[in-house]
């Protein structure tokens, strides 16, 4: 098993030291797996950086909802024995400007200036929601991600579906939680705002008119579970 590791640079001496002790070689490029040591920013970095790829979380933050609870010496002495299975964790894709951003979390669209509200319409499988909507941008989650920006804004998570909530509305605006095969668009009528994917640096700027169109993925996560 040829194995990447991927972790902050403050980590790497703790992560090396446990992969060492475990009997575990690590390699450069073309890997079978990546072992991710910290929390769930680790993890969306990781996938970010290796899309697809499966990934071996360890804990290295107080917030890892996927992390085994099982201590990191233990979980890689299972893995190194072959005693995992790998699940695979969907991701909502969003589609702007011809370009595609992909998260396990959730996508965000949000106002540029912190100090000027964003006027839009949101529409769900091309019905329209509501009037014009005003306000910082809307979240839409997985329910991975909904444990998360999205249970921060409604105070709820789900488990199944696609969920959308609302930041900053002006007008009382409920949150919605919709089937996995929804299409959820929206259109700007006043930016600028901008559009991202969990917590990745690219972002895809958006003007009065643009339209961002985010769906659930045909691409997914795995994610190696230890027996």
């Amino acid at each position: 098993m040829r194995v990447i590791l991927f972790t902050d640079e403050k980590h790497r001496a703790t992560l090396e030291a446990l992969v060492k002790n475990a009997g575990i070689s690590a390699v450069d490029e073309n890997p079978d797996a990546i072992i991710s040591y910290g929390g769930d920013g680790t993890l969306m970095r990781a996938e970010y950086a290796y899309p697809g790829i499966p990934k071996l979380l360890l804990k290295g933050s107080a917030v890892c909802k996927l992390c085994s609870p099982l201590p990191n010496e233990e979980v890689l002495k299972k893995f190194g024995a072959g005693g995992y299975r790998v699940d695979e964790i969907e991701k909502l894709e969003v589609r702007a400007k011809e370009k595609i951003l992909r998260g396990i979390n959730d996508i965000i669209v949000h106002n540029d200036n912190p100090r000027h509200a964003i006027r839009y319409h949101l529409f769900v499988n091309d019905k329209q929601i509501g009037g014009e909507i005003i306000g910082d941008g809307v979240i839409v989650a997985t329910p991975l991600g909904s444990t998360g920006y999205y249970r921060s804004i409604t105070g709820s998570f789900f488990e199944l579906g696609i969920g959308v909530a609302f930041n900053n509305s002006t007008e009382q605006a409920d949150h919605m939680v919709l089937r996995e095969d929804a299409i959820v668009r929206v259109g700007i009528t006043r930016g600028p705002a901008f559009v991202y994917a969990d917590n990745q640096k690219e972002a895809i700027p958006l003007a009065n008119g643009d339209e961002v169109t985010v769906q659930r993925s045909s691409a997914v996560a795995r994610i190696i579970r230890v027996a």
